[in-house]
């Protein structure tokens, strides 16, 4: 009997274990489902191009990059464009009309018809080639952009890959405070107000409590309100390692809008994940976030955007004031972020109409064409913790492909016109063909 048990336990054992081979087997030798013919192929990671490459894709995954195509596979033929990897937005706010500047727009527009803007605008980041983002936060107490997140997720609707703040994380009259009103006719108390560093507790455990993955802290006041000095630091910095302390515990990250010099220095030391703007960053405060390996996400367009549209999209005058004082910062500024080698992520801050016009900006910054597109790529799939699936051309990532006319390493601006869009496998637009 013993004899025939262990027999019995050995056949088993056996099958086991040629049934994991043959699998790993077909897993191995699975067919393309389509070939993506590059004319010119950027590899972000070391800035070489290679030309008339076949991209084999598996269902939603690349397979492998290769000289020629099987036999038999469909070829989406691309070989008059360059290719890169679908680009990653870090700085996006999602809900709401874009155009309507307005200081008091959210507070016209239901949390329901601000998610169906929504719907739309995601639309257009897929359009321009953006087939992931951060969103950086909103002050819909309701968390419409989780509902946007977990939608796409779920493929009820279509559009780039999410990572999501809550709330803004403010102080009564900061810059995050929605209550714009005269005294005697404002808003009832607002969730995401937080005046004592027990306060911003609470605030970020409600951000976690319903689904959100960065916390959204508003350092200093900034420029689209009209009530915040963007040179004054607002949360404290016990306040903001209060608020990093909690998230980091429970395995989220911290953003922070930080414009003004002293509150940019105290998120730093305060242990925050990354600086939103930074647009007064100084000398120590550059060497503090080199120490620290603090990200920046500088948002240099979304400010020399808002010296063209002006206040012809209902921004309030003092607003715009405030964002042509501030813009002579932001050169200086970011050239300290260069010399010092901080690690920077891409991000509009702005209509996503003009989302590709970062790129410009960051070269006219000074930064070299190939970091400007490793910034909107590789930085921003380290940023958001999503490298082992986005942010390169290579076997095993999701098939996110983008192609665009020209050549963007002599001419950034071409990223501007893109042609092709794939998003996991599926293609998104092809306007080249």
């Amino acid at each position: 009997m013993k004899t025939h048990w262990f027999r019995g336990w050995m056949g088993m054992l056996a099958l086991f274990a040629f049934s994991a081979l043959w699998l790993q087997g077909q897993q191995g030798s699975a067919v393309p489902t389509v070939a993506i013919r590059a004319g010119r192929l950027i590899d972000v990671r070391t800035g070489k191009v290679a030309v008339d490459q076949y991209i084999l894709v598996t269902k939603d995954r690349i397979q492998s990059i290769a000289s020629s195509p099987p036999p038999g596979v469909a070829v989406i033929d691309l070989s008059r464009y360059t290719v890169v990897p679908g680009l990653i937005d870090s700085h996006a706010h999602v809900l709401g009309n874009p155009k309507d500047q307005s200081s008091t727009g959210s507070l016209r527009m239901s949390s329901a018809q601000q998610a169906i803007w929504g719907v739309r605008n995601l639309q257009v980041w897929l359009d321009h080639g953006f087939t992931a983002l951060r969103e950086a936060g909103e002050d819909d107490p309701a968390y419409a952009q989780l509902a946007l997140r977990d939608s796409i997720e779920q493929g009820l609707i279509q559009g780039p890959r999410m990572v999501s703040a809550g709330q803004f994380v403010s102080l009564t009259g900061g810059h995050g405070d929605a209550d714009v009103l005269a005294p005697d006719a404002g808003l009832l108390p607002r969730p995401n107000i937080a005046d004592t560093v027990d306060d911003v507790e609470r605030v970020v455990r409600r951000d976690i409590k319903f689904g959100a993955d960065w916390i959204k802290l508003m350092g200093t006041g900034g420029v689209m309100d009209p009530i915040s000095d963007y040179r004054v630091q607002e949360l404290s910095q016990e306040q903001m390692a209060r608020a990093v302390e909690v998230a980091h515990r429970a395995g989220k990250k911290v953003m922070v809008h930080a414009e003004g010099t002293e509150g940019i220095k105290a998120a730093v030391r305060a242990g925050v994940d990354s600086i939103e703007h930074g647009t007064m960053l100084d000398e120590e405060g550059a060497k503090l976030m080199e120490e620290h390996g603090t990200w920046l996400v500088p948002t240099l367009y979304c400010f020399q955007h808002d010296m063209e549209t002006g206040l012809s999209q209902g921004r309030d005058a003092v607003s715009l004031a405030k964002g042509v004082a501030i813009l002579k910062e932001q050169g200086p500024a970011f050239h300290r972020a260069l010399e010092h080698h901080l690690k920077i992520a891409y991000g509009v801050d702005d209509d996503p109409d003009v989302v590709s016009k970062e790129f410009g900006a960051l070269v006219r910054g000074g930064m070299t064409p190939i970091d400007a597109l490793r910034a909107a790529t590789i930085n921003g799939a380290e940023l958001t913790g999503r490298s082992g699936d986005i942010g390169t051309l290579e076997p095993g990532k999701f098939a996110d492909i983008v192609a665009v006319e020209g050549d963007p390493l002599t001419d950034i601006t071409v990223m501007e016109k893109v042609v092709f869009v794939m998003k996991g496998g599926e293609v998104i637009k092809n306007a080249g063909k």
